[in-house]
């Protein structure tokens, strides 16, 4: 047995085979816990030569605990749970797995729009309660004519315009770190944030959660926004104010929104997105397929080998 330790600190999964075939095939050694709070990360990985995340806090006070860590890897894309700043301080590189569910995640955005620009949750529910109308409540554009935009363009977000690319329309994007070139080779406009808000029909959030994307969605910018537009969120919960997203749904502001992340999750029972109007809520399900899960393991667990081999980390967040 290898003297280096990887330490699962949680996990949610059916089952550890991927990680423990890839850390076996390594010689590495794999224990496996399910911490929830930062002591009990401590406890169970203060000596540990790597760390495989997936909730549990890993804040100032874990790195500051960690004797030998020499990486650490977070299943999934968001990094919302460690604090990278610190880890970067003490030399500890960060890494994430962004390319395990990139279609899964583009799909639901998608889905989610479709749904409530053609209004279906509502058609849905009227027709059941016994109204049958063949026009419904409330205008509803042609996708054909209408701008699809995301805030930022990755893999994600441009898997997202593949797939709405065949409905027709215009599509804009907004992300400062791409050039008006790359984007104009999928077909895109790139757009500053004003006119993004100002232009959108349907606007997709694919963005990091930072200090300055909090709250991206807010009071002001749902103001700004036509009222038949859709919001929909695959990305990080907190890139939209949820309460002035309630406040502008009950107002008829805009037309809908597909929000599958939130900023406290689970959502809790008296949040007021829960007794929106034209509203459709999924529980964080976006990143999953049958294929996804054992993906996600597989790529995590080659990351953390890399990281204990010392070689170069694909994904290395904290650089």
């Amino acid at each position: 047995m290898s003297s280096l330790r990887a330490v699962i600190t949680d996990h949610g999964f059916p089952n550890l085979r991927h990680e423990e075939a890839v850390l076996k095939a390594a010689g590495f050694e794999l224990v496996v816990d399910q911490c929830k709070t930062a002591d009990e990360v401590i406890a169970a990985a203060r000596d540990a030569d790597a760390l495989l995340v997936q909730w549990a806090p890993v804040n100032a006070a874990v790195i500051a605990a960690l004797t030998r860590c020499k990486v650490i890897v977070r299943y999934g894309i968001g990094v919302d749970n460690v604090d990278l700043a610190a880890a970067k301080a003490k030399g500890i590189p960060v890494a994430n797995v962004p390319d395990y569910g990139v279609h899964e995640v583009a799909e639901h955005a998608v889905a989610l729009a479709l749904a409530m620009a053609r209004q279906l949750p509502q058609i849905d529910a009227r027709t059941r309660g016994g109204v049958w109308k063949i026009i419904p409540d409330r205008p509803m554009p042609s996708l054909s004519e209408m701008t699809f935009a995301t805030a930022g363009f990755g893999r994600i977000a441009r898997a997202a315009h593949t797939m709405m690319s065949g409905f027709g329309g215009t599509r804009i994007a907004y992300d400062p770190f791409v050039t008006k070139e790359a984007m104009a080779q999928e077909g895109v406009e790139k757009v500053e944030l004003d006119e993004l808000f100002a232009r959108t029909d349907i606007l997709s959030l694919h963005l990091p959660l930072t200090p300055e994307t909090k709250h991206f969605v807010n009071a002001a910018r749902l103001a700004s926004m036509k009222p038949t537009t859709v919001i929909v969120n695959t990305a990080r919960g907190p890139l939209i104010d949820t309460v002035a997203l309630a406040q502008a749904l009950h107002a008829g502001t805009i037309s809908g929104a597909g929000v599958d992340v939130y900023e406290t999750e689970p959502l809790p029972a008296e949040h007021p997105l829960r007794g929106a109007p034209r509203a459709l809520l999924t529980s964080h399900v976006a990143w999953y397929s049958e294929s996804s899960i054992p993906r996600l393991q597989k790529l995590a667990a080659e990351e953390l080998v890399r990281g204990l081999r010392g070689e170069p980390l694909k994904n290395q967040v904290n650089r």
